[in-house]
């Protein structure tokens, strides 16, 4: 199972995660690969190229009534707080991906990837909880997709969360099951399970920022009618700890045919964290901490986008009324009047391609060298821009090329990396963005639903199926349409 880590969206950690592997298969150690060797498929060994950014839940699925899916977090939100989404949208319908992901599969199947990752949508599988019975429309979709997906020779990569939750329903027991429920539907097909996607993003924006459901916060971050941004975002992340390690557990004891050797983590926070924090860190129990470090992981998970710099509160005088401020640290985009690297469309999010080598090296010699995945990497377009620079996406392509290219090296000094996942296939509903934001390798027509190829799909086509990066750099010259 996994415990991700590292600079997810705007460079704060990972997802947590649990990934299974074949039981009694022993690891191979990393390869090195002689410097100066050009970046292949073959040698960042991807087990899937390519992850649709809205990972297959509210985002891009749609049908957000049909086949008796229940309300969530984010249906009740968009709903009842408009106001707070950029274009006033909503995911009603998204990208329909409910109804279309036959059209969705074969674009995979000829983009030449051999792995989707994709998250389930618990509302579709428990729509009223554990006590409302298991939806066996939900189990049948998503049996559809993994078959239509092993059926092209893709494996299916899954997320049990990604910040969607049923509506006023957030207890630890409450996940366990249904991860059980999704183990015991799907495990016979699904190989790789992670459990929570940017546990820090979402408590940052839930607990701290008040701007994602449940929408606490306290100042100086926010002015919400309840919360504590002091305290609530550790609870948060504590109890995301336990329900990650619970479901771990029941994996590996009900349905991995086999225990192997993982490293083990550390169980517990990092001293640092404890002395900074003091009470406002909840404190594991004896059991809890047993439990954490007797479920070993298997991968860990990176959402690799950018970078930031970071000073020193502790010594060097700087505002605390920050997100980062918790931890006595000052992060900024810009240092002596320079930013770090171009803006994308995203506030904070700048293009510092060379941070994608340093966070790999890093979390791989900090963590033993255990296999980590790129689950998420990539740019973001404004909606704004001409239809021209939208299609033919020439600083995607850069972005992912420069990107693979720091990957690459660090592969040749070790790490440990077993694949690497584009975000996103299509563009979706990008939460409090809307669809504003423009993730995807295929532009889509919201009105007609029709899925147009961008000159990045092209370029990632091509580099999957070339002999080199500078061979599948030949496209960057190309347009679109050609």
């Amino acid at each position: 199972m996994a415990v991700a880590a590292a600079n997810a969206h705007c460079g704060g950690g990972g997802g947590l995660g649990a990934g299974g592997s074949r039981a009694g298969r022993a690891r191979a150690p990393p390869r090195r690969l002689p410097a100066g060797v050009p970046l292949r498929r073959r040698d960042v060994r991807l087990p899937g190229g390519l992850v649709d950014h809205g990972l297959l839940t509210w985002r891009i699925e749609g049908a957000y009534l049909d086949d008796n899916k229940g309300l969530n977090n984010w249906d009740v939100f968009t709903h009842t707080q408009a106001g707070r989404i950029s274009d006033g949208r909503n995911g009603d319908v998204a990208d329909d991906h409910y109804h279309r992901y036959t059209e969705d599969v074969d674009i995979l199947h000829n983009l030449g990837v051999n792995s989707y990752r994709f998250s389930i949508s618990w509302a579709r599988i428990l729509p009223r909880g554990r006590l409302g019975g298991v939806n066996s429309a939900g189990i049948a979709f998503y049996n559809r997709l993994i078959n239509a997906l092993l059926q092209k020779g893709i494996q299916p990569f899954v997320t049990l969360n990604h910040f969607d939750i049923p509506h006023e329903l957030e207890t630890r027991e409450e996940f366990e099951y249904y991860s059980d429920v999704c183990f015991n539907a799907f495990g016979d097909r699904v190989r790789f399970w992670t459990t929570f996607n940017e546990p820090n993003l979402s408590t940052r924006h839930q607990y701290i920022l008040g701007e994602f459901p449940p929408n606490h916060c306290s100042p100086p971050f926010g002015n919400c009618s309840s919360g504590d941004s002091r305290r609530e975002p550790y609870a948060a992340a504590h109890n995301i700890l336990l329900s990650h390690a619970a479901a771990v557990h029941n994996y590996k004891t009900n349905y991995q045919p086999c225990r192997f050797l993982d490293p083990i983590f550390f169980g517990d926070y990092p001293r640092e964290m404890r002395e900074i924090l003091s009470s406002n860190l909840p404190k594991f129990t004896p059991e809890e901490k047993k439990l954490l470090q007797n479920n070993k992981v298997d991968f860990i998970g990176i959402n690799h986008y950018t970078a930031i710099y970071a000073k020193d509160c502790i010594y060097s005088p700087c505002t605390l009324d920050t997100y980062e401020g918790n931890a006595l640290v000052y992060a900024i985009g810009r240092r002596n009047g320079k930013i770090i690297g171009k803006p994308t469309a995203l506030h904070g999010y700048f293009v510092v391609p060379e941070a994608m080598e340093k966070v790999v090296m890093y979390v791989n010699d900090r963590y033993r060298n255990t296999t980590i995945y790129i689950t998420e990497n990539g740019y973001s377009q404004h909606s704004d821009t001409s239809m021209e620079d939208l299609i033919n996406d020439v600083e995607r392509v850069n972005y992912m090329h420069d990107y693979l290219k720091y990957l690459s090296s660090a592969i040749r000094k070790g790490a440990n990396v077993g694949g690497y996942f584009a975000w996103s296939i299509v563009d979706n509903f990008e939460w409090v963005y809307g669809y504003t934001v423009k993730f995807g390798l295929y532009q889509v027509d919201f009105d007609t639903q029709e899925r147009i190829p961008r000159m990045s799909a092209k370029w990632y086509r091509d580099f999957l199926t070339s002999s080199s990066l500078t061979d599948g750099l030949q496209v960057r010259s190309r347009r679109a349409d050609s």
